[in-house]
């Protein structure tokens, strides 16, 4: 037997306290009350009886580990003082709840950042505005979202959808009053909904997806190509192409069509009309390029130049200017090939001081030195690190878009030799029909969401656009919506990446009546022809998040 401590009276320990488990769940309250202090709760637990039916519960179980009844989770006071109020704050935002199944537009939105939370963003842009800058970019889909309801997108009738192309091909200029009060009802809104949907591509191959290009090897993968091994039938593909390619050049050049696209599997390019983004002739732009696309360019004598690069240059050379104690001319410095000028820099510094030490030593003949083609490609390291990024982007204008149209059509690389986008010519996309083209629309649905603001729900409404938003739809379908939703919606664009840079442009100083001059007739309705007159001022970024309230825009990059 074992020995009494003197002065040591055991008390009587109840069961749960002697058998203990050794393994300890976590506790949601506080620590548990010691021998010592009272159970009262616990002894009502133990000597209360199961309702019957149900199972009983081991009296000799941790009283920590009883069930508990139902009821309201609640967290310890010392885990609430520990939360950072960024997550208290997120439970007050807007939280949409899609009715029923979760749909494909909420599991795409999922992966990417809650458009909805960036829409409740009110610093946008500086300052409202009645119309935002050009946007050049494609845009791959639309999530437009209002207070008001998008029902009179859906179930559009059979004489308003043919009303829509018969406006579309007519170049219908329609104006709408600054709100509706029934949308629904307004055949005429119906009807423009449909005209400013439709595109016009070449070539249309239904089992494939031509837009986007690059990057798309996968989804293309496994498709059924019956030209890939069969050269004849290649030829057929491009000879109709380049009818096509022809054909949107002309009406370019007639200021019949304002722009169109020109998309292969590696670059993408954008021809304009004169008068459209500042210039006074046909431009067009290439992005991303390449030292072995831009060298072939230069030899056959096609005129171009780097509109990030020419800056960038530019403002070395007027720093430059200011630390010399010499007086250069400004306006000589900008006249200058900035290629040139590295060329001729590069070659200073290199072929001059980089061998001169070796002379000084006495062992110039004991060591080899490099050859011409090493010393041209170090020369060109900067050119060869530009590639594929947006500062690649060219800048091409007046007749030598001619030549750039002949040496597109006869370069052999602007067609996949092999892979999924084997034999397929490059999509064209324009906003006016062309030789060969097929009419096409985007892809539009409605759908009701649901957000919940403080401690009720309250109704919100979105539009889904999907496919190649050319520039003049966003503004066509911004101005309809202006209408419909009575000047309060917010969009969200998501951009086709390689476009992104076509906001570019090279500074100049051309009066506004000179620009839309014999534009009337390209078929863009009169305020977004003004739109895309106006010099672009983006840069190399685009619109992000697009936003109108009160009849006002404010923009997000």
């Amino acid at each position: 037997m074992c020995s009494v401590v003197p002065g040591y009276s055991p008390g009587f320990k109840k069961p749960p306290e002697t058998l203990r488990l050794k393994r300890k769940r976590p506790r949601r309250s506080a620590a548990p009350p010691t021998a010592g202090e009272p159970r009262a709760r616990g002894d009502a637990a133990l000597c209360a009886r199961p309702f019957p039916g149900s199972r009983r519960r081991n009296p000799f179980s941790s009283l920590e580990n009883a069930p508990r009844l139902p009821g309201p989770r609640q967290l310890p006071k010392a885990a609430e003082e520990k939360r950072p109020a960024t997550f208290l704050n997120d439970l007050q935002e807007d939280k949409f709840i899609w009715n029923g199944e979760l749909s494909e537009t909420a599991a795409i939105t999922s992966l990417a950042p809650d458009p909805y939370q960036a829409i409740s963003n009110p610093d946008v842009s500086p300052s409202p505005s009645f119309e935002y800058p050009a946007d050049w970019s494609i845009k791959t889909r639309l999530l437009f979202t209002s207070s008001q309801s998008f029902a009179w997108t859906d179930h559009l009738k059979a004489h308003e959808e043919s009303q829509g192309y018969v406006q579309h091909c007519r170049a219908t200029s329609i104006n709408f009053p600054p709100a509706i009060q029934e949308p629904k009802l307004s055949t005429e809104l119906r009807c423009a909904f449909q005209q400013s949907l439709v595109y016009w591509l070449h070539p249309f191959l239904p089992w494939l997806q031509l837009f986007p290009r690059i990057g798309t090897d996968r989804k293309m993968a496994g498709k059924y190509s019956p030209w890939a091994h069969d050269e004849a039938l290649q030829q057929v593909l491009m000879s109709e192409w380049s009818l096509s390619f022809t054909s949107l050049y002309s009406l370019v050049r007639a200021k019949l069509c304002p722009y169109f696209y020109v998309c292969t599997y590696q670059f993408t390019v954008l021809f304009r009309a004169a008068g459209l983004a500042g210039s006074d002739v046909i431009t067009a732009l290439i992005s991303p390029t390449t030292r072995g696309l831009r060298e072939a360019m230069k030899n056959e004598g096609i005129e171009f130049y780097l509109p990030f690069q020419d800056v960038r240059t530019k403002k070395r050379n007027a720093e430059a200017s200011h630390l010399q104690t010499g007086h250069t001319n400004d306006s000589e410095s900008e006249d200058k090939d900035p290629e040139h000028e590295e060329e001729q820099g590069m070659s200073d510094g290199d072929e001059d001081e980089g061998f001169s030490w070796l002379e000084e030593m006495g062992v110039e003949d004991k060591i080899k030195k490099p050859d011409s083609i090493s010393i041209k490609l170090f020369k060109e390291r900067k050119e060869v690190q530009m590639d594929h990024k947006p500062e690649s982007i060219v800048l091409v204008e007046g007749t030598n878009t001619f030549t750039l149209l002949n040496f597109l059509i006869n370069c052999k690389s602007l067609v996949a030799s092999a892979g999924p986008q084997a034999g397929i010519p490059p999509t064209l996309l324009s906003p006016v029909a062309f030789r060969g083209a097929t009419m096409q629309t985007l892809k539009a649905r409605s759908i009701n969401v649901k957000t919940q603001v403080n401690s009720h729900y309250k109704d919100m409404f979105s539009l889904e656009i999907v496919g190649p938003v050319l520039p003049h739809c966003l503004h066509s379908l911004s101005m309809l919506l202006k209408s419909a939703q009575r000047g309060s919606f917010s969009a969200v664009c998501y951009t086709h990446e390689p476009t992104a840079v076509f906001n570019a442009d090279k500074k100049q100083s051309i009066k506004k009546e000179f620009l839309n001059k014999d534009l009337s007739k390209c078929g863009l309705h009169p305020c977004t022809l003004d739109q895309l007159t106006l010099e672009p001022t983006l840069g190399r970024s685009s619109i992000r998040l697009l936003e109108m309230n009160d009849y006002t825009y404010r923009w997000k990059l």
